[in-house]
């Protein structure tokens, strides 16, 4: 007779990690959106102030995922970030993602050699 007594312990443990995961990747991906948020209004040009008034976050935390939404809802906001025929582009977003996306590499690398 085998004994699998270790074997079930292991997959029970396994089943765990998402449970224990989950509220620390929520953290690191909440962190890094209000951060990328910040720095996006920081680099945005203002002129009336709207477009930098206009950049938010929006968290959507299902069973399953986290995503993060952030940008601006000015319409012209991807004008901006892109230019058009008759305006160069003046990035905003894609620096504040830049600066901030190896942040939370790093927290989730961490976080995975902290669970296995």
């Amino acid at each position: 007779m085998i004994d699998l007594s270790e074997l079930n312990t292991l997959v029970a443990d396994m089943r765990k990690v998402p449970l224990r995961a989950a509220p620390k990747v929520g953290r690191a991906v909440r962190k890094t959106a209000l951060d990328i948020e910040r720095d996006a209004k920081i680099i945005a040009p203002v002129d009336t102030g709207n477009l930098r008034n206009s950049i938010s976050t929006q968290i959507v935390d299902s069973r399953d995922a986290i995503e993060a939404v952030i940008g601006p809802t000015a319409e012209y906001g991807i004008y901006v970030e892109a230019g058009t025929s008759s305006m160069g582009p003046q990035p905003y977003m894609g620096p504040a993602f830049d600066r901030n996306v190896s942040a939370l590499e790093t927290a989730l690398s961490s976080l995975l050699r902290g669970l296995l």
